[in-house]
C-alpha cells in the first residue's frame, strides 16, 4: 500500500485516546481503531475532516504517501 496512516502517531503527540477522538469525531472506536492501524482501503472525506479538526492537524500530518518499489524500480 502507497499510502501509510499516521494516526496513532498523532494521537499520541496530542495525548488523545481513541475513546476520546471516538466520542469527538462521533465515529465508532472499532472504526476510528480501523483507521489507526492502516486496516482500510477508503475514507470519507467528512471523516477525515471531523479527524483534523478534533486534533487540530492537516491531512498530511495524519497521511504519508510513499512510493511502492520492487527490485530498485518505482511501480
Amino acid at each position: 500500500m502507497a499510502i501509510i496512516l499516521r494516526l496513532d502517531r498523532v494521537m499520541a503527540d496530542r495525548k488523545m485516546s481513541l475513546k476520546e477522538l471516538s466520542e469527538k469525531v462521533g465515529v465508532s472506536n472499532v472504526n476510528l481503531s480501523k483507521i489507526k492501524t492502516g486496516k482500510i482501503s477508503a475514507i470519507r472525506f467528512s471523516t477525515l475532516n471531523a479527524i483534523c479538526e478534533a486534533l487540530d492537524c492537516q491531512p498530511g500530518d495524519i497521511m504519508e504517501f510513499k512510493r511502492d518499489t520492487r527490485d530498485g524500480i518505482i511501480m
